[in-house]
């Protein structure tokens, strides 16, 4: 009988926790208009991501952060000279935008160099033009970069001891969802689809419309 009435009581208090636990959750999305949406979560929150930047855009004007995102943005960061992941994530990126447009969402895409030697606005005009007439491209002096990509907290690396001309370049492959206000929102692996990635890009839109 004592045992029974144990479990019984550690039955009820289990329950009682699990309702706590949904209650809590509940509050918690009532609370967040965007958690429908998010499909990532990362220490800090993504209010952490993002910095004002002065760069120089593939037409040769120097923008700032206020001027780039203007509507939201897909924002990758890479390099011309890839030779395959940067490809495949600009146009899977590319396809969303894509996508989103025959939706009615209006979106952009955001190139940033991790290779300000070799990527001059020229190089960046020609490679963002391979994707989308509207993809930005970003250079700026090693400082500026390495100054947004740590706003990002995108890792990157030159191997570039022996071999100036044809180095590759280690980095991060993360895609971020920024909206206009400079407010970073979410962020997508390389493994995300375009179907996917316009679905929760839709998704953010909608809420903060």
């Amino acid at each position: 009988m004592a045992d029974r009435k144990i479990l019984m009581f550690g039955a009820a208090a289990a329950i009682g926790v699990l309702a706590a636990g949904g209650l809590f959750l509940t509050q918690q999305r009532a609370g967040d208009p965007l958690a429908q949406c998010r499909g990532s979560a990362v220490a800090g929150g993504m209010d952490s991501f993002g910095t004002d930047f002065t760069l120089t855009r593939h037409d040769g004007q120097r923008v700032t952060q206020d001027e780039v995102f203007t509507k939201p943005s897909l924002l990758y960061f890479g390099y011309t000279f890839c030779p395959d992941v940067c490809p495949l994530d600009t146009a899977r990126n590319a396809e969303v935008e894509q996508i989103l447009a025959a939706r009615g969402v209006d979106i952009q895409n955001v190139f940033v160099t991790v290779d300000p030697r070799r990527d001059t606005a020229e190089v960046l005009a020609d490679y963002t033009s391979l994707f989308s007439d509207d993809m930005i491209g970003l250079t700026g002096s090693d400082e500026e970069i390495a100054r947004i990509n740590q706003g990002w907290r995108n890792y990157y690396k030159a191997h570039d001891e022996e071999d100036q001309q044809y180095y590759l370049v280690d980095h991060m492959t993360n895609t971020y969802l920024v909206m206009p206000g400079n407010r970073t929102v979410e962020f997508f692996s390389r493994e995300a689809t375009a179907e996917q990635m316009a679905d929760r890009v839709g998704c953010f839109v909608d809420a903060l419309s």
